[in-house]
């Protein structure tokens, strides 16, 4: 494995594989000095072209926690501002010999189109509405570690799914893993091509989120992106809440084993109310906390581990 632009590069085995190491990664977040020398030596350049508060700062963390020399860079601190091609830019970075760079891109395919221009290994940290491989990784092993082996498991996606990159990655994580999944949205909002109840891609759909709740072990909201919205996707904020946000009430019909997952940031009141955000049952902290151990392991295994190319 050299790249991670998609989940569709990795198979069941390894994806395992990599949950399986961040188990250990996680430990070290636990130390007095969280420093493992594994990749002493090594190059990472963070190059975000979005904001991003969790996604970015774990991925410094878990290659510093490695030892490994990290730089951060934004669209607007680079020669991208002065009007160089993406392609020039990137090709300059690699010419310094850097190992890896981690991209996040407004653009669905920046990452895959990076990787064929640079001889260095990529992470897709999130590009336009297209996938988020590493936030996928890190919402399965959030819900492994509460649940347990994911095969047969119900997993409610909910929300805005048209706009998002994160239900892309964790359908095919989460069906690699053999759970079960239902996507829940307003039909503005559901992507097109999909009905409702649909089962033709291995997994169902519902426009109602009341009659999905109580068969699941863990739902997961969404959210809702208005800064890609041009308008029209729901009539009020208040209506969206009232019919597909994951209200006070509704934590009622949640099963009393199931998790709430949600990939942030947070509309509190829109998408999830604070009390679902802050239930006993909320898994919020932990993916944040599992972000740091499953990137150290994505790390590991395109720079250091068993197969990797470097």
């Amino acid at each position: 494995m050299r790249h991670l632009l998609s989940m569709a590069d990795l198979d069941r085995a390894e994806i395992l594989r990599i949950l399986d190491t961040a188990v250990t990664m996680h430990e070290v977040q636990h130390r007095e000095v969280k420093k493992l020398p594994t990749l002493r030596g090594r190059t990472i350049i963070n190059f975000f072209f979005e904001d991003s508060t969790r996604t970015r700062s774990s991925f410094e963390l878990a290659g510093k926690w490695m030892s490994a020399d990290t730089i951060n860079l934004t669209g607007k601190g680079t020669s991208v501002s002065k009007g160089e091609s993406l392609r020039d830019t990137v090709r300059t970075i690699d010419a310094m010999g850097v190992d890896m760079m981690v991209i996040r891109h407004m653009a669905s395919g920046a990452p895959a189109q990076i990787a064929q221009w640079t001889g260095c290994s990529i992470v897709n940290a999130g590009d336009g509405t297209h996938e988020h491989p590493s936030q996928a990784l890190l919402d399965a092993y959030t819900m492994r570690a509460r649940l347990g082996d994911l095969e047969g498991r119900h997993v409610a996606i909910v929300g805005d799914l048209t706009h998002s990159r994160v239900l892309r990655s964790n359908l095919l994580c989460l069906r690699s893993l053999g759970a079960r999944v239902t996507l829940v949205a307003p039909p503005t909002l559901m992507p097109s091509g999909i009905g409702p109840w649909s089962d033709t891609d291995g997994f169902a759909t519902s426009y109602e989120l009341d009659d999905v709740l109580p068969s699941v072990d863990a739902v997961m909201m969404l959210r809702v992106q208005r800064e890609r919205m041009g308008g029209g996707f729901f009539p009020t904020a208040r209506e969206y809440a009232v019919t597909y946000g994951l209200t006070t009430a509704r934590l009622r019909r949640l099963p009393e084993h199931a998790v709430i997952c949600h990939p942030g940031p947070m509309n509190r009141g829109l998408e999830i109310s604070g009390d679902a955000a802050d239930a006993a049952q909320s898994l919020v902290l932990d993916q944040v906390s599992a972000g740091v151990a499953v990137r150290m392991s994505i790390l590991y295994h395109l720079l250091a581990g068993e197969g990797s190319d470097q």
